[in-house]
């Protein structure tokens, strides 16, 4: 496609200020060169481009900000690209320009959703006036869109407590696949919120009015697995009293939620796999089939790489589930997001409970943001209820480790410095000696070993040290080590 760039730099143009782009569509070469020169004088980007069908392959690769368009072109003519835009949801305005002045042209025109009509000869005022128009009710338009997207986002998403960049993009590819029709694998460690996530996109999508059905996979036994995920008929089996409606029958219009996925038996998997297929169920005891449309998503903790190559997961339900990958963050990959939960989970105990105004110290804040949380948020909201149970007064001045399993210990409990074993490459005799060694003497060298040990990645120095990657830096200012924050 052969497409003309002009460009004239206005007397008050600022430098360093993107020019708008208008796309002007005409086979007539005379006008497109007259529109294009006083296009560029008024400070825009001129692109020109012959016939239809290069004005719409240039909206889609130019995205111009305003489209001056004639009806009568070769190819593809002005209604059809009209027609082309309309289908494909392009807001873009655009202006005919056309010596026709047939009324019925004008009103088809307005009716395809031009922005205004306009004919030959052409008073370039009027043009300029119209464009400019154009261009402030397009970035109205924009800014109300963003608006909007910004209010669904915060209704969506209003369980999801968190303010990190981890958390916001996690939200922001939720926001991105919730209106198409795609599966979405939600990957994540357990306790990250996935149901959350699961929910939050069912409500955003265009299937919010139909049922969301939540399925534990890892609970559903293969003798039953049948009757539960298809249904069944009466007197199909002992106990069948009634004809029932299994899971993926009652997601019709809707969503499915299959938690848990990784853990599904490998025997029920391949029958799953024919009903996301041909969206088709048989109901135990019925030799009909039953359409039902639906919509997948799933979540698991489990990798899949290792659970298919070992042969327990289906490589081909798996790219069925996975059309779109959502990952979740740890919550010591948002460590700035704790705070924020732990008020929240305070806040919704003590009013559940009508215990009064209890409040965290900034020790045991600063301290919930050390700790590794291998339970992630639901690890956290338990510490939280239970120092709220125990706590001594109003204010909870740490989250006592003898109420949190001991196979968690706390950052906050004194952690050990060095790793245990040879995990990460470090001997016994590379230990510095406690008797010759002060204690902040100890602790700098210890951060030096695990760096040596984490190849001078300082997440996984801290995770090595078992402490917060804020805690971290703070400690390589005291110790003098900020040429360690540089690699």
């Amino acid at each position: 496609m052969k497409k003309i760039h002009h460009e004239f730099t206005a007397p008050n143009s600022r430098a360093g200020i993107q020019k708008r782009k208008v796309l002007i569509a005409d086979d007539d070469e005379t006008s497109r060169r007259v529109f294009g020169h006083f296009v560029s004088k008024m400070g825009y980007e001129a692109i020109m481009v012959n016939d239809g069908r290069e004005c719409v392959q240039a909206m889609a690769e130019e995205s111009p900000d305003v489209v001056l368009l004639d009806i009568n072109m070769p190819v593809l003519d002005g209604f059809e690209v009209m027609q082309h835009a309309k289908s494909q949801n392009d807001t873009t305005p655009i202006i005919i320009i056309t010596a026709s002045h047939e009324i019925p042209s004008a009103v088809k025109c307005i009716k395809l959703g031009a922005y205004e009509y306009l004919t030959k000869p052409l008073n370039i005022d009027r043009l300029e006036i119209v464009m400019r128009n154009a261009l402030q009710d397009s970035s109205l338009q924009s800014q109300v869109k963003m608006l909007k997207k910004e209010l669904k986002s915060c209704k969506l998403f209003e369980n999801i407590i968190g303010k990190s960049p981890a958390i916001k993009a996690a939200m922001t590819q939720a926001m991105q696949v919730m209106e198409t029709g795609l599966n979405v694998l939600i990957l994540g460690e357990s306790g990250t919120g996935k149901e959350l996530f699961a929910e939050a996109i069912h409500r955003g999508s265009r299937r919010s009015s139909g049922p969301f059905v939540s399925v534990n996979c890892a609970a559903i036994s293969s003798s039953l697995a049948d009757s539960i995920l298809f249904g069944h008929a009466k007197g199909s089996f002992t106990g069948a009293g009634s004809d029932h409606m299994g899971y993926f029958e009652q997601a019709d219009q809707g969503t499915i939620f299959l938690d848990e996925i990784g853990d599904m038996g490998s025997d029920i998997q391949a029958k799953v796999l024919r009903v996301i297929q041909e969206r088709k169920i048989r109901r135990v005891g019925e030799k009909q089939e039953r359409k039902t449309d639906f919509r997948v998503i799933s979540a698991t903790n489990r990798n899949f790489n290792d659970a298919i190559r070992d042969g327990q997961f289906r490589e081909d339900l798996y790219y069925r589930l996975e059309e779109f990958p959502l990952f979740l963050p740890a919550l010591r990959e948002r460590p700035e997001d704790i705070p924020l939960l732990c008020r929240h989970f305070l806040d919704e105990f003590s009013s559940a409970n009508n215990l009064g105004k209890i409040t965290m110290s900034d020790t045991a804040l600063s301290a919930s943001e050390n700790h590794r949380w291998p339970g992630n948020i639901r690890e956290l909201k338990n510490a939280v209820q239970r120092a709220a149970v125990t706590r001594k007064d109003d204010v909870i001045e740490t989250l006592e480790p003898n109420i949190i399993p001991g196979s968690m210990k706390p950052a906050y409990a004194p952690p050990a410095l060095l790793p245990p074993a040879a995990e990460y490459g470090l001997q016994p005799s590379d230990s510095p000696d406690t008797n010759s060694y002060s204690l902040e003497e100890h602790e700098r060298e210890a951060i030096l070993k695990a760096y040596k040990a984490a190849l001078g990645n300082l997440t996984k120095t801290a995770g090595i040290l078992g402490i917060g990657r804020a805690t971290l830096y703070r400690k390589l200012d005291k110790f003098g080590l900020e040429y360690l924050k540089t690699g």
